[in-house]
Formats: C-alpha cells, structure tokens, sequence
C-alpha cells in the first residue's frame, strides 16, 4: 500500500486517513488476501521498546495506525507530522457499515465472558444487516497448541469470518495473532484492546471535550487508576525521554 510512514522508537507508524483504512480492508477482503492491522499509542510505543517480539509483530503489520495523540507529539519532536489519529471505538460503526454494504462478516474474540456477545448485540441493534458470525471470551489457555486454544481456532475456520477483531489487551493480543494467524481462516485481523468493553458500554469512554483533545489517557485513569496509573504516571514520561534520546541520536534501532 502507497502510503507516508515513519519510525517512532524503531516502530513503523502509517499516515492514512481512515476512508483509506476502510477502503484497504475491503479490497484485502474482496480480493481474498490477507492483512493484520494493527495500532500504537504510547503505551505500545513502550511495550514495543521492550519486548523485542512485539515490535517485530508491529514491524511486519500491513497497516500500524496512530491510536494516540502522544505519538503524534512524539513524532512531532522528531520532525515528522502525522496527520491522522484515531481509535477502534470511534471508527468500529463505519467498519460495520462498510461491511453490510460488502457483504463482510465479523468474528469477535475477547474480553470477559458475554461482553464480546453484548458488544455484538449493541452493534447488530444499530446494523441490522451485519454479519458477526461468532463471539468468544478471551479468557482461555492461550497456548499455541492446548486443547482450547485449537477448539477455538476450529470454531474461528469452521465460520470462516471474513474479519477478525481480537480484544485481549497488548500486548496479548498481538502475540497470541503472532503465534496463530497463519493456521486461521480469516482476510484482514484488527487487534482493537478494550473495544469490545466500550461498544458493550462495560467500561465507560471519558468524554469527548478530553478525549478529542489528546487527553483519552486522563480519561481512562480517571475511570480505572487502580489498573492504569502504572501506564500513564509512569509511561507517558518514559515514552517523552525516550523519544527525546531518540532525537539526539542515543537511541538507535535495528
């Protein structure tokens, strides 16, 4: 795909508006090939600088969308300008939409038990048309080769979804999608985190004053401080020093 990129922290990071997002997932699905499209925010930006492999999982991504306003800055301080920035949540009813009028169906896989389902149903409420062929918790033995993790890619290639949206959380999802995409029947894969919490109304989203204007991370720990606090005291200095060091040539990338 002809699209502008750059490296953030040694990660590839795609600049494209979210039509052009849409419109690659529905050529990948109508032409029967396949794509894993993923997203960094600064938490990502740190799980990447750390853990080698998930980097390289994102590296080899067709597709890493900006979700966050401080890769933004951060590519900013870098010289570089990303233009467009947006998060599964928003988008997810214009990806159902483009799949009524495609003809695309969905598989749901995360989050707790009935949440994926409730998610489904919501969306299904707002699309009548829409396909989700099949929904599964996230809470299972995610070995490659355990009896549960292969019942549920049979499931997965028995429904054939044209997409696959994941919901564990990174970087869980990414290396669980590492470990298994190439024994799954699907076209095009979108590890989307918390989505399924937010479309299932489980976890409120903060409100769009704060979260439109680069400020979604306050929200969520305002929401959840008990589970965050770790990722936004602590991460969001880290990811700044970090791109900092990039910027005067202390951190360099293979």
């Amino acid at each position: 795909m002809d699209v502008s990129k750059i490296y953030l922290l040694g990660v590839q990071i795609h600049d494209l508006p979210i039509d052009n997002l849409l419109a690659f997932i529905v050529k990948t699905v109508s032409q029967n090939q396949r794509a894993i499209i993923s997203n960094v925010n600064v938490h990502a930006m740190n799980l990447a600088y750390q853990i080698p492999k998930f980097r390289q999982f994102l590296n080899e991504s067709d597709v890493v969308f900006c979700d966050g306003f401080g890769v933004k800055w951060g590519a900013k301080l870098l010289g570089y300008c990303i233009h467009n920035r947006y998060t599964p949540p928003d988008w997810i009813d214009l990806l159902c939409e483009e799949c009524v009028q495609h003809n695309m169906s969905m598989y749901f896989l995360g989050a707790k038990t009935g949440v994926a389902e409730e998610a489904a149903v919501r969306l299904k409420q707002k699309h009548p048309l829409l396909q989700i062929v099949g929904c599964h918790h996230g809470f299972f033995d995610k070995q490659c080769d355990s009896a549960e993790n292969q019942a549920i890619r049979a499931e997965i290639n028995r429904l054939n979804p044209d997409i696959l949206i994941l919901g564990f959380g990174m970087p869980t999802q990414e290396l669980w999608l590492r470990e298994n995409w190439d024994k799954i029947n699907a076209n095009v894969a979108i590890p989307a985190g918390a989505l399924f919490d937010y479309v299932a109304q489980v976890i409120p989203r903060g409100p769009r004053w704060l979260t439109d204007r680069g400020f979604e991370w306050l929200g969520r720990l305002i929401i959840e401080p008990r589970r965050l606090w770790k990722r936004y005291i602590i991460g969001n200095p880290l990811f700044l020093w970090r791109v900092i060091k990039q910027r005067f040539g202390f951190e360099h990338f293979d």
